[in-house]
């Protein structure tokens, strides 16, 4: 497929693309020992079929992808019609169900009496306890045993995490073209995600603005504090465009800084470029976690970076792979994710620098561009 501009309207996803991405998961499953994969609204399903229902419901909806067979997806019937035209439509056997009947008894048709499936994160309780009324099979979350299997992005989706990402940078670079200084954090939060639908998000996530001692709670919700001069200001904001997720941080100033704020703001820059260095495939997600922290910690502020340094990003802003102690899966091209130390003093401020990074042959390749040095602002 010719190489697209990271501003360009991205090619749609075809049936092809949802045929492989099943035939994938169907293999992951076997390798786990798991009879198939049980999808539900949200992420995964948009993934493996591109069907999202305008409204999710108590109404069961449920595609599922065996092991060995055929996948099939169960809809309601007044939601037959958007599910055959959904862009994955003809790689499913598609069977519906009419309100007044039993939809436990009509989807346990589709699944293994006794298997064990994986299942998304986001399913009803309901709908599982609903099946196992009817069958012995039992369920564990599509995190706990298959968390890769969004995680590597073919390079369409690449593309639109690129494009997304060149977006949230032209909202920082337009922000720091207004004025902080006697305004509430609320009046910047609300400037942000203005500037991100202007530039093609069509959903927000977050917008957070951590001004002063509010900068030293990592995810600060914004709120009426007046920013002063002297602040120091985390943004941290982002959302989806074209399907895919934004989320990058930066923090400024307003006014001069001293010296200390900017000793804190070069060992946190200094971290992010070592974690980003440190990116390379076949090493472990744990170490894009250890490399910053060894800078922060050598320089005396250990006690002060306390959460992990990055998550995965893709249809949803958070997902695996986690960049955090402990997490042995090893970096493989195309997985995307965020590298964001941080150092918090609690009643005083905050800095965080984040960039989400995608794993390349040979390293690593930054998805935002805006300059890592303190900003200034008014």
């Amino acid at each position: 497929m010719a190489e697209q501009s990271s501003t360009a309207e991205p090619v749609p996803f075809t049936a092809d693309d949802f045929a492989t991405r099943q035939q994938r998961a169907a293999r992951a499953a076997q390798d786990a020992g798991l009879a198939g994969l049980l999808l539900t609204p949200g992420p995964d399903l948009l993934y493996l079929t591109g069907y999202a229902p305008v409204a999710i419901t108590e109404r069961i909806t449920m595609l599922v992808i065996p092991a060995h067979g055929e996948p099939a997806m169960i809809v309601p019937k007044l939601e037959r019609p958007d599910a055959e035209n959904a862009p994955g439509a003809s790689t499913f056997q598609l069977l519906d169900w009419t309100d007044g009947s039993d939809p436990y008894e009509a989807t346990a048709k589709l699944l293994d009496a006794a298997g064990r499936y994986a299942v998304s994160d986001s399913a009803w309780a309901m709908h599982l306890l609903g099946l196992q009324d009817q069958l012995a099979s039992s369920y564990v979350s599509m995190t706990t045993a298959l968390p890769m299997l969004r995680a590597i992005k073919d390079a369409d989706e690449v593309r639109r995490l690129a494009a997304a990402g060149a977006a949230a940078d032209r909202t920082y670079e337009e922000i720091l073209k207004v004025r902080f200084a006697g305004r509430s954090e609320t009046d910047l939060g609300a400037d942000l995600a203005e500037l991100l639908r202007q530039f093609g998000h069509s959903q927000v996530d977050f917008t957070v603005v951590g001004s002063g001692p509010n900068g030293a709670n990592p995810h600060h919700e914004i709120g009426d504090r007046v920013i002063e001069n002297g602040d120091m200001v985390v943004l941290d904001f982002g959302g989806l465009k074209q399907g895919y997720g934004s989320d990058t941080t930066r923090t400024v100033h307003v006014g001069e800084p001293t010296e200390e704020e900017r000793e804190v703001h070069d060992v946190v820059r200094r971290a992010q470029q070592a974690g980003f260095e440190a990116v390379q495939p076949g090493i472990e997600c744990q170490e894009i976690d250890r490399v910053p922290r060894a800078v922060i910690t050598e320089a005396g502020y250990g006690e002060y970076f306390i959460h992990r340094t990055g998550h995965g990003i893709g249809l949803t802003t958070h997902e695996p792979p986690y960049m955090v102690e402990g997490e042995t899966h090893l970096l493989q091209p195309g997985m995307c994710f965020s590298i964001e130390p941080g150092i918090y003093l609690p009643g005083r401020f905050g800095v965080r620098i984040e960039d989400i990074v995608t794993v390349t042959q040979d390293g690593g390749r930054r998805l935002n561009q805006t300059p890592h040095e303190m900003a200034i602002v008014s």
